[in-house]
């Protein structure tokens, strides 16, 4: 089992940047795909982008797509999403989730992904 903690969630305005960071412990993650998830008040979580194992695959939600850039540091045993132009409508607590394989299919399945983090506000002010 792997922990997860992101960090680099805060208030930022409309067309601004941010880059979350996720941070594992207890076991490695360089085997395994991994994503970031995002959950809207009062909606359900949904997927936002995923990374291959070696960091050579990457997949995106059509609706960050040129936006959001996800990257591995297997060494280091990190995952970051580095998010330009943000908007309000991103607004929401963004998750880190680890799969147990390195199985690229079914990415935006949630249920595949059995390790997750506490989750980083994100705040896009109009």
């Amino acid at each position: 089992q792997v922990r997860l903690a992101e960090s680099g969630g805060r208030l930022v305005q409309a067309g601004g940047s941010l880059r979350l960071s996720c941070a594992a412990s207890g076991d490695t993650v360089g085997r395994k795909v991994m994503a970031w998830f995002r959950q809207a008040p009062g909606k359900d979580r949904e997927f936002v982008a995923a990374i291959s194992w070696g960091g050579l695959a990457t997949y995106y939600t059509d609706s960050v797509k040129g936006r959001f850039t996800i990257s591995r540091d297997n060494a280091a045993n990190t995952v970051s999403l580095q998010m330009k132009d943000l908007q309000p409508e991103d607004t929401a607590i963004y998750y880190c989730a680890a799969r147990r394989d390195a199985s690229w299919t079914a990415l935006v399945q949630e249920q595949l992904y059995l390790d997750w983090g506490q989750g980083t506000q994100v705040t896009v002010s109009s």
